[in-house]
């Protein structure tokens, strides 16, 4: 991972938020928010919570009095995180700057640690999940979603190749590389070992992403995510260009109208 990697500012939080959470990240949250609450915990830490979308699922799960602290690392994220959140709960939401690597909590505080497709992006995924460990109570359980291979995950692996025509001696790798890179159970299994959890469950669960047109998922992958960061450092000027193509791939692989494509993830419950 590259630090242009977890660079979410200008209008990617916006774009992400409006094209990429409906498209991929929506129906996880559903999941994830379903399963934090059958916990029926009365602490909830959120790391990596970007735009906010399992907050957003989350918070009118959780019975009153629950405390729920929402954190990512991204300031411009957590921000628009906090505007988008309605009031849809009984709870008092606690917004926090905070590094996953470097909890700002005491050992022991609370039942359940949620981190929905933040993983990929720790660069020392031992450690973080190793503090999740530690802010959790006894019993506790540290929840997280990461994403298979992007050969499992029809658009990105579009929008991937169509870049590369674009540009072919130095293809932009962030989809491959960060949030598709991190999809190996058996890793997955040892890092949680090697930062103390004992009970390990992990689940590959399919879904369906859908979208009004080819063009709509182009934007959002090339515009509403660091690829873009990648796209601009090649060629300043090449963004609409990287857009348009990728919209006539995802278009000539799904058709015209509105598309349909595989998404698949990991859902990873620890404990111990």
């Amino acid at each position: 991972m590259t630090e242009s990697d977890k660079l979410f500012a200008g209008s990617i939080p916006r774009l992400y938020d409006t094209l990429m959470v409906p498209l991929i990240f929506e129906a996880y949250a559903a999941d994830t928010a379903e399963l934090v609450a059958g916990f029926s915990p009365g602490a909830v830490l959120e790391t990596a919570a970007g735009s906010g979308v399992v907050t957003r699922a989350l918070a009118p799960r959780l019975g009153k009095g629950t405390r729920y602290v929402v954190t990512d690392l991204n300031q411009p994220m957590l921000d628009y995180a906090a505007t988008r959140q309605g009031s849809t709960s009984s709870i008092d939401i606690e917004w926090q700057q905070a590094d996953a690597l470097k909890l700002p909590f005491e050992d022991a505080s609370f039942d359940v640690v949620l981190c929905q497709f933040g993983a990929m992006f720790f660069p020392d995924r031992t450690a973080g999940y190793a503090e999740a460990r530690r802010v959790l109570r006894p019993g506790g359980r540290f929840v997280f979603t990461v994403w298979d291979r992007i050969e499992d995950n029809a658009f990105a692996d579009g929008v991937t190749s169509a870049v590369a025509e674009i540009f072919p001696q130095d293809p932009p790798r962030f989809l491959a590389r960060t949030p598709h890179g991190y999809h190996d159970v058996a890793l997955i299994r040892s890092d949680l070992s090697r930062a103390g959890f004992t009970s390990i469950e992990i689940e590959a669960r399919e879904k369906t992403s859908r979208s009004p047109s080819a063009r709509d998922v182009a934007t959002a992958y090339c515009q509403g995510t660091p690829l873009r960061n990648e796209i601009e450092a090649r060629d300043a000027n090449a963004l609409q260009a990287a857009t348009d193509r990728a919209a006539q791939v995802i278009a000539s692989r799904h058709g015209e109208g509105p598309v349909a494509g595989k998404i698949q993830a990991h859902v990873i419950v620890a404990a111990g």
